[in-house]
C-alpha cells in the first residue's frame, strides 16, 4: 500500500494502540464510537486520533463515529494482522522464553515456527509444542522454510554476526531484544527494543510525581 509510505513513522506506532483499544471496545459489545469518546478512553486528543485516521482514509462519518468493527479490521489490515507471518526466536534463554510463550502473537498474524539455541541443557525441550533446535540447523531451517522475521534474543556481542547471518539467508525482518540498536547494509526492516527505555522513562515520572507531591 504506497500510502503507507507517506504516513510517519509516529503515527503507525500508534496504531496498535488503537488496535488493542478497538478488541477491548468490541469485548464489551461497543459498536461505534466518537473519536471524542475514544480520546477519554485513550489519553490521546481527538484531534490527534482525526488526524491520524485520516492517513488512511478516515474511516469515519460525521454526526455517527467509528464504526468499532471496521475500523478494527482496517488497522488489522493495515499492520498486516492477516498477512501471517513465519517468525523464528535465535535465542531460547529467559527473553526467548517468555516470547515463545506468549499466546496473542498468532492472533496478531505472527506466526512462530521454530527456536533455536546452542545450550545442549535447552536443545531437545519444547516450549508450547515447539521444539528448541540447535543453532546448527539455522541455516537449512531458513533454506527451507520462508521466515519471515527472526527475533533476536542473544547477548550483545553475537548479534552482529548472527544478525547479518539470517539476513543473508533472506529473512527481511529483525526484532532485535539485544542492548545495541542494530543496522545493517541490507534490505531489512529492523525493529529494536529496549526493554530497559520504557523502564527509565518510568523511574522518571515517578520521580517527577514524588517532588511534586
Amino acid at each position: 500500500m504506497d500510502l503507507k509510505k507517506k504516513v510517519s513513522i509516529a503515527v503507525i506506532r500508534r496504531l496498535p494502540r488503537y488496535y488493542r483499544y478497538l478488541a477491548d471496545l468490541l469485548k464489551m459489545d461497543i459498536t461505534r464510537i466518537s473519536s471524542k469518546e475514544l480520546s477519554n478512553r485513550m489519553g490521546i486528543t481527538a484531534s490527534q486520533i482525526r488526524q491520524d485516521l485520516n492517513c488512511f482514509g478516515g474511516f469515519g462519518q460525521q454526526g455517527y463515529g467509528y464504526n468499532v468493527e471496521l475500523l478494527y479490521k482496517e488497522i488489522g489490515n493495515i499492520l498486516g494482522v492477516n498477512d501471517k507471518f513465519c517468525t523464528i526466536i535465535i535465542g531460547a534463554g529467559n527473553m526467548g522464553q517468555a516470547l515463545a510463550n506468549y499466546s496473542n502473537f498468532e492472533s496478531r498474524g505472527f506466526s512462530l515456527k521454530a527456536i533455536f539455541d546452542i545450550d545442549p541443557e535447552l536443545v531437545g525441550k519444547k516450549i508450547k509444542g515447539i521444539e528448541i533446535l540447535h543453532m546448527d540447523a539455522l541455516e537449512e531451517f531458513i533454506k527451507s522454510n520462508k521466515v519471515d522475521i527472526a527475533m533476536l534474543c542473544v547477548p550483545y556481542e553475537y548479534t552482529p554476526e548472527l544478525a547479518d547471518k539470517v539476513a543473508r539467508l533472506g529473512v527481511k525482518g529483525l526484532w532485535n531484544f539485544s542492548p545495541m540498536d542494530l543496522k545493517l547494509p541490507y534490505d531489512v526492516v529492523i525493529e529494536n527494543v529496549h526493554l530497559s527505555d520504557s523502564l527509565m522513562v518510568l523511574g522518571y515520572k515517578l520521580s517527577e510525581k514524588l517532588k511534586n507531591k
